[in-house]
């Protein structure tokens, strides 16, 4: 063993220096926490007060499991290890304990509750090799037992080689150490001196007593502890895995029902248009029928013509809408640059209809988030179902203002409303409100659910308030870019 390391050189390369170095073992973040706790239970029913050398990740985790130990050895020596980063000669406290000479790196700020309420001595580590970054080790002294633990993230590079795979993806996240053997102890603490500068560390641990050998008895019961605590981290990965797989598996089953059921309602949707085209079809055929009946049976065929060509459209629509809604980005959009568009294109059916239609949109209006052509669609879908449930006569008024950190889009109506038990359903795919008397609707009961799929992508809301015979009101919470 090299007994002066440059100053550059690893933890894990001073373990591997000895003669006959330790077998790398390859572990998990979880593992190497197991490890740990095993030697503190073992030190702890053994009753071993032990000297504990650490450099642990800043999970507060691993430093309870020092505390825990701490609780049953109050006296014992506890040196936490920290790359130093700002060195000034100013003594400082940590846990009660006075450190001479050495200010507190901002490393250690970083380490969390559970390692600052501990009562340890601080080391810090002086050296340009970055790679003692990558590693936490775990290193335990006494005249009855030693050992020394380490968890080595090497660079890819360096992983793949020292591993020997083929696919980087499955390579564990640690190369470790976990080692008895009394050279390699006291070779890597001598190292970690020639990089310190804490005398009170250079000092006791110079007065260290070794185990001769490793005690076979305590060896044995640690790793048959160790193993233990393997099967039952093995055992609660499996049944978080298979709960897992049964979570996926129901999603899927429900997937697979929510795409039968939306299957079974387009072919029942489709098959009704068709059945009454088939039956003008033959009623046309007959010898006896008169020029007015012709013309009611044709005008029959036109209109199943075009509610099959609106429920066909209509799921195409939704289908490319739910395919790439997810990826698509949002953008910023102006309600002042699409509302007055669309309402001058639906101007001339109101008048036709004798419904007066009127918005107000102020110029101010803070643009909002939505998908490319996506509030287009939604005062579309909106706008021609006000007015096709309105009857002739009616008013429909589009407005919007501001509310908090959203726009508000509000159409409201004269028709003929919704029944309050009607109207949680009026979002489902293929749900259609009675049209008005004497009037069919061809629509495909779509479009309320394609405005509720744009509004969940972009985070907005719509609600529904409505008084059968007196109107409907729909209000649409759009995000504003300017929160």
């Amino acid at each position: 063993m090299n007994l002066s390391p440059p100053r550059n050189l690893s933890i894990y390369q001073l373990a591997m220096e000895v003669q006959t170095p330790p077998k790398p073992l390859t572990l998990s973040c979880v593992t190497l926490l197991s490890i740990v706790r095993a030697q503190i239970d073992l030190l702890i029913e053994e009753k071993i007060s032990a000297t504990i050398v650490v450099k642990f990740p800043p999970l507060n985790i691993f430093y309870s499991e020092l505390k825990r130990y701490q609780q049953h050895f109050g006296d014992a020596a506890i040196y936490n290890c920290q790359l130093a980063s700002v060195v000034e000669i100013n003594p400082k406290v940590v846990g009660g304990v006075y450190l001479n000479n050495l200010d507190i790196s901002e490393s250690l700020n970083s380490v969390n509750s559970s390692a600052t309420d501990l009562s340890h001595y601080l080391v810090e580590l002086f050296t340009e090799n970055h790679q003692i970054k990558r590693e936490f080790f775990f290193i335990v002294v006494s005249p009855e037992f030693c050992s020394f633990t380490l968890g080595h993230r090497p660079l890819k590079k360096l992983k793949k080689k020292t591993l020997n795979q083929k696919n980087r993806s499955q390579t564990p996240s640690l190369i470790a150490i976990n080692t008895f053997d009394e050279k390699v102890v006291r070779g890597v603490l001598n190292g970690i001196k020639n990089i310190s500068n804490l005398e009170k560390f250079h000092v006791e641990t110079a007065k260290l007593v070794y185990p001769p050998t490793a005690p076979a008895l305590l060896t044995n019961k640690l790793l048959l502890a160790q193993v233990q605590r393997q099967e039952e981290i093995n055992s609660q990965k499996s049944k978080n895995r298979l709960t897992n797989f049964k979570q996926q598996n129901l999603k899927l089953r429900s997937d697979l029902q929510s795409k039968d059921d939306y299957l079974r309602n387009v072919c029942q949707e489709l098959l009704a248009p068709l059945t009454h085209t088939k039956t003008a079809l033959s009623l046309l055929n007959s010898p006896n029928i008169k020029a007015p009946q012709r013309q009611l049976y044709l005008d029959m065929i036109k209109r199943e013509c075009d509610r099959q060509n609106s429920l066909i459209t209509g799921v195409m629509d939704l289908v490319e809408l739910e395919r790439n809604l997810e990826t698509t980005p949002l953008e910023p959009v102006c309600l002042s640059e699409v509302v007055p568009g669309v309402v001058s294109t639906y101007q001339p059916l109101a008048q036709e209809r004798g419904i007066m239609l009127a918005y107000t949109v102020p110029n101010d209006l803070p643009n909002v988030w939505c998908v490319s052509g996506g509030l287009r669609q939604i005062v579309i879908h909106l706008l021609s179902n006000c007015i096709k449930f309105t009857p002739n006569g009616g008013q429909v008024w589009v407005r919007t203002r501001t509310r908090k950190c959203y726009v508000q889009l509000e159409l409201r109506d004269t028709g003929i409303g919704i029944p309050e038990t009607e109207i949680s359903k009026i979002f489902n795919r293929f749900y259609k409100v009675r049209p008005i008397a004497n009037e069919e609707s061809s629509c495909a009961g779509l479009g309320l659910t394609i405005v509720e799929r744009l509004l969940q992508r972009c985070g907005g809301s719509i609600s529904v308030t409505s008084i059968p015979g007196e109107g409907s009101t729909f209000k649409v919470l759009l995000p504003s870019v300017s929160n």
